[in-house]
Parts: structure tokens; C-alpha cells; sequence
């Protein structure tokens, strides 16, 4: 997801690779898109599916850099936080509208609470108790259950927040989601485009040597851009809150990028993983969505 020159290793790719970058591209797109408008519950799989994925990435990145974090632990735990979360948004906020609605959705509200409290509380201990268990097979267990508790931090938790955005309205809209994409993916082409036209100057040089300010700046204004038109696919939402959706993806987007490319640097590994053959893992395809969606969510709630 760089805005300017691909890496050297990036540039003795063939034509074998592009064509599977093509063809997985398309077929992910389309998976993609196709739940997200399919129904509530295919959305829910689909993403509760891509956020274990991409804890299973983060894990495998960390045993690289020498830690052994709890793994089975770490991606049965997210589900447990995306999966409950979605089953009580859905029976509280997406069912038919009645006269009951109104609690229905304070309980809904009410259950999160309690489970995001419990998974805060018990999964340390849990952690730490397997990593006990452990001692002394495994050096470092202090940092071993930190390193899986973050990873839920850093990478379920945020993705459990698409679901605030999905049922920002109510109940499920797949048109929020449809726009959340089509800023993430405005803000990166633009970038990439502006950044290989007047790229000059690095922003983080020592993380990511193809970001420019200039690609900055790009991605930017197109994210702005596809915001205002976005009335198009979502009229009942103010141009105010959409502009302020487009700055929060073109700010924070890049951000999620070179936070992922800083882990992986630290750990020396070129791609998160294999997921997606020619673009590397989910981890690398998501990154944007891990610092956006918290800020969107925050200002969601707040709204």
C-alpha cells in the first residue's frame, strides 16, 4: 500500500505474478463486497473470519521477533468479542421495529458492556495462567501474554468496531460499509497516484521509503472528493459528517499503513502473510481499517 515506487524485490515480479495479483484482487473484491450487501450475517462471517486471520498474522509475525504468545487463545477470544458483539447488535438493533425496540437496543448496549468487561478482566488471567503453565519452556512470559492481549487490542478490537459503524444507523446498512471501502480505497489510489507523479518529499523514510507528503496530500483530496459524492449512495447523512469521515480515513489510513509496516520491519518479515497470494496477508490489505475504525466509532458514539 505505498504511495510512490514499488520496492526493488516488488519490480522482478512477472508477468505469472501479476496476473495473480489480477485474479485474487478481483476474487477478493468481490467476496468482499458481495457479503457486505448480501446479508447481515454473511457480513459477520466474512469479517469475523478476516479479523481472526489477521490475529493469527499478527501472532505469526511476533513468534518471529522471538515471542510465543498464546495464539488459540488470542483468536478464540476475538471471536468471542466480534462474534457476541455482532449477535447483540443484531438481536437488539436488527430485527423488525416494534414497540419494543427502544430497550431492546439499551439491552443490546447494556450486554456489550458486560462482555467487553469480562473478556478485559479474565483474558489477562488467562494468559498469564497459561503462560505459568509454560514456565520455563517459554522465556519471556510477562511479554508473551502482553503480546497476545495486544494483539487483540491492536487488531480485533478495532475490527470489531465496523460493526458500530455498520449498525451506526440503526440497524445494518450496507451502504456505510460500502462508503467506509470506497474512502479507505480512495485515500490509497490517490496517494499511490499522486505520490508517483510529484512525489519528492518522504514522510518516514526509515518505516516506509515510498511515502511522500505529496502522495499525502493526494490521497487527501481524492478522499475528500469521493466523501462529497457519497451523498449520492448515503442521503440521508450530512455533507458535514461525511467530510469529517473522509479527513478521519485520509488521516488516520496512512497511519494504519505505517504502523503495520513499523511491525513488520521490527520483526524483519516483507508481508504479514500469505492470505491473499500476490498481495501478501489480510493484515496487509487491512492495516487502514485498524486506526480508522476507532476514531469513527468514537465519533459515532459521540454523534
Amino acid at each position: 500500500m505505498s504511495d510512490s515506487t514499488p520496492p526493488p524485490t516488488a519490480a522482478k515480479r512477472g508477468p505469472s505474478n501479476l496476473r495473480l495479483r489480477v485474479i485474487w484482487g478481483a476474487a477478493g473484491a468481490t467476496a468482499l463486497l458481495g457479503s457486505v450487501w448480501f446479508s447481515p450475517w454473511t457480513f459477520g462471517l466474512f469479517f469475523a473470519s478476516v479479523q481472526a486471520v489477521m490475529l493469527w498474522e499478527f501472532y505469526r509475525m511476533m513468534r518471529a521477533g522471538g515471542y510465543a504468545p498464546a495464539t488459540w487463545i488470542g483468536i478464540g477470544a476475538s471471536l468471542l468479542l466480534f462474534g457476541g458483539t455482532f449477535g447483540l447488535l443484531e438481536d437488539g438493533l436488527g430485527g423488525i421495529p416494534s414497540l419494543d425496540s427502544f430497550f431492546n437496543a439499551i439491552s443490546a448496549v447494556t450486554n456489550i458492556g458486560l462482555l467487553w468487561r469480562g473478556l478485559a478482566i479474565l483474558l489477562p488471567i488467562l494468559l498469564l495462567v497459561r503462560e505459568m503453565i509454560k514456565w520455563p519452556a517459554h522465556p519471556q512470559p510477562f511479554s508473551n501474554a502482553a503480546t497476545a492481549f495486544f494483539g487483540i487490542m491492536y487488531v480485533s478490537l478495532p475490527m470489531t468496531l465496523l460493526l458500530v459503524v455498520a449498525y451506526g444507523g440503526g440497524s445494518y446498512d450496507y451502504r456505510r460499509i460500502f462508503g467506509l471501502l470506497f474512502l479507505i480505497w480512495a485515500s490509497d489510489i490517490g496517494a499511490y497516484a499522486a505520490g508517483k507523479t510529484f512525489g519528492r518529499h518522504k514522510m518516514v523514510p526509515s518505516i516506509s521509503p515510498g511515502k511522500t507528503w505529496e502522495g499525502w496530500a493526494g490521497g487527501f483530496l481524492m478522499t475528500l472528493v469521493v466523501g462529497w459524492g457519497l451523498k449520492f449512495m448515503l442521503p440521508d447523512v450530512p455533507l458535514a459528517h461525511r467530510l469529517v469521515a473522509a479527513s478521519v480515513v485520509a488521516v488516520f489510513a496512512p497511519l494504519g499503513d505505517l504502523a503495520e509496516s513499523m511491525l513488520k520491519r521490527s520483526v524483519g518479515v516483507k508481508d504479514s502473510g500469505t492470505s491473499l497470494p500476490g498481495h501478501g496477508g489480510l493484515l496487509d490489505r487491512f492495516d487502514a481499517f485498524l486506526l480508522v475504525l476507532p476514531v469513527l466509532a468514537l465519533l459515532q458514539l459521540l454523534a
